[in-house]
């Protein structure tokens, strides 16, 4: 005889795999986040290459040399967010498919919105070559 509200060894088992399908989802979204941080730390950096570095007179570099290595990590700040993004995008995808798992569009949406900063930067960047 079971003890009262005692679950049967496949309603334990669905449990579990309710449960670790939620940790994989949450491991994506934690995984989309680094990709944004690393995305958005290089686009910063190469802007303030691109806009501070390139006012100065170094010895031996020309005004362009910062311009293109600012420009350079900008370009690789916005590819690695898009990188996550995809990556995101086909485990909750897989996810979804397999187990009916919970989307959460909130790390997509913020990823796309760095994105989208980054090709603005780019844009400002490419339009006023001084």
């Amino acid at each position: 005889m079971e003890p009262e509200g005692a679950k049967s060894a496949n309603e334990l088992a669905q449990d579990r795999t309710n449960l670790a399908v939620d940790r994989t989802l949450m491991a994506a979204s934690r995984s989309l986040m680094a990709w944004v941080r690393t995305g958005l730390s290089m686009i910063g950096f190469g802007f303030t290459i691109y806009k501070f570095l390139s006012a100065g007179d170094a010895p031996g570099l020309s005004a362009r040399d910062p311009r293109q290595v600012g420009l350079f990590l900008v370009v690789l700040g916005v590819v690695s967010i898009v990188f996550g993004a995809i990556e995101y995008w086909q485990t909750v995808s897989e996810m979804r498919r397999k187990y009916n798992g919970k989307f959460r569009k909130y790390p997509l949406f913020l990823a796309m919105m760095v994105g989208g900063l980054g090709i603005a930067l780019l844009i400002e960047a490419f339009f006023n070559r001084n």
